[in-house]
């Protein structure tokens, strides 16, 4: 019988502690259930694929968590005042969570849920390009290039490239100036 208040959703809890605290490579069922107080056999009556179930869940879950937070960032903004607030979003949470971004899927594999949620994610960027006027093909090049900056940035970011003086915050402006000047002189569709 699962023990009581062990759900899927809390597996993932304490999986995710484990990877804020460890980083991504320290995932193992055993850790995960030593975490929730469990054997690790009874991981499999809230997770019945094993380890391969957990990251899929974990995957979904940092996803839906990216998702919301660029979401809840852009809500009632528009155009350059809505990429500043998406790429703040995006950076901040690749710096509170940074071995749990670390974590995230950058292409979504054959899986419903997780495709769902890279969809969402995907959408709330292509909602702000909008005001822009992108639609079609050019919304989904402009789409991979702000992806490509927020990644590219918050990777170099989290790993500790950046090692020289200078703020970091004056970069991530000028890097959001560039990002926005970029988009007011794209290409009409």
């Amino acid at each position: 019988m699962p023990r009581v208040g062990l759900t899927p959703a809390a597996v993932v809890g304490h999986a995710l502690e484990l990877i804020d605290e460890e980083g991504p490579e320290a995932l193992t069922l055993a850790a995960v259930a030593t975490r929730a107080g469990v054997a690790t056999p009874s991981l499999y009556k809230h997770v019945s694929g094993g380890l391969a179930e957990l990251r899929r869940l974990i995957a979904v879950r940092i996803t839906e968590e990216l998702a919301e937070q660029l979401a809840t960032a852009v809500l009632g903004r528009s155009r350059d005042e809505a990429v500043e607030a998406l790429m703040a979003a995006y950076l901040d949470y690749a710096g509170r969570h940074p071995r749990r971004y670390a974590a995230l899927p950058q292409a979504p594999q054959e899986d419903e849920e997780l495709r769902y949620a890279a969809g969402r994610l995907v959408g709330v960027i292509l909602a702000v390009l909008r005001g822009y006027g992108l639609e079609g093909p050019e919304a989904i090049h402009a789409a991979r290039t702000v992806r490509s900056m927020a990644h590219g940035f918050a990777s170099l970011c989290t790993g500790g490239a950046f090692q020289l003086a200078e703020d970091l915050t004056v970069t991530r402006q000028r890097l959001v100036r560039v990002l926005t000047e970029g988009l007011r002189a794209w290409p009409a569709p």
